[in-house]
């Protein structure tokens, strides 16, 4: 049996099993399976040992180990090298090699949000507005790089400003605002954080003159929950929301193509697994 994991602590929330378990029965891929495992950074070294002797196939990175996993790889993708951001795994001939899939899975999400036939990289509605990103954990360096081309100005804010800073120091177009700050005008805000997987957690930041303004996007990685506090606050002043499942729909494209060669489709389906 050809075995695929998903890493991550909590790992709970994660619906990754569903849907490439879903598209392994549809194409036939009988002899394959994905699971869930909660881990410890202490085992990351192992689980890079298990693919390395072919004891697992393929692995999916969550957080908090995107960035942790790197020193037990043998190699990165372009990708994965500038964001310093892996989530996915995968044996080439006897390296194992760490991938980002994050940043085409949120790159391809806009150009779907944002239709631009005369753009293929990214959709020129992104063109002159203020981004605002909450959290600079692992998978925020792949959302700025994709945004990185636009005329757009991000801002960046996280609790520990260290880390903010760090990211600043790669990509110099972002501005880092100290905890409790905000622009003063926001077009998007990307949440990138954990905060919302629990039910009651809110992020305490006064969003009030952004209301009934349906222009203002308010996105939210997160996928399971379907609805954050932090989207339903957004939904409740009329502005337009979006959570992460297009992205996470997008980037499994990516990783299951990866390991496979198949190319999945999201059908209705895959839609209906989520919901």
């Amino acid at each position: 049996m050809k075995k695929y994991l998903v890493i991550g602590n909590p790992i709970e929330h994660s619906l990754s099993p569903l849907i490439h378990n879903h598209w392994m029965k549809k194409y036939r891929l009988f002899d394959s399976i994905y699971e869930k495992r909660k881990v410890e950074g202490k085992e990351l070294k192992n689980i890079v040992k298990e693919i390395r002797d072919d004891k697992i196939v393929g692995v999916n990175v969550t957080v908090p180990f995107k960035k942790l996993i790197i020193p037990f790889l043998d190699k990165l993708d372009f990708t994965a090298k500038k964001t310093e951001s892996v989530n996915t795994l995968f044996k080439i001939k006897d390296k194992v090699v760490g991938y980002n899939t994050d940043r085409e899975g949120f790159a391809l999400t806009m150009r779907e949000l944002f239709p631009d036939p005369n753009d293929s990289v990214m959709p020129r509605a992104l063109h002159g507005k203020n981004i605002f990103i909450l959290g600079a954990g692992g998978v925020t360096s792949s959302i700025i790089d994709s945004l990185q081309h636009e005329s757009a100005k991000i801002f960046l804010r996280n609790r520990t400003k260290k880390k903010a800073e760090e990211l600043k120091k790669k990509y110099a177009e972002v501005e880092v605002l100290d905890w409790g700050k905000r622009p003063s005008t926001c077009d998007i805000v990307i949440n990138t954080t954990s905060i919302g997987l629990t039910k009651n957690e809110k992020i305490n930041i006064d969003f009030s003159d952004c209301g009934e303004d349906k222009d203002k996007l308010f996105y939210d990685l997160i996928y399971n929950p379907k609805e954050t506090n932090f989207l339903k606050e957004a939904r409740l002043r009329g502005n337009n929301t979006m959570n992460g499942q297009k992205m996470f729909l997008n980037q499994a494209i990516y990783s299951f193509n990866l390991w496979t060669n198949i190319t999945p489709e999201i059908d209705d389906e895959v839609i209906k697994l989520l919901d």
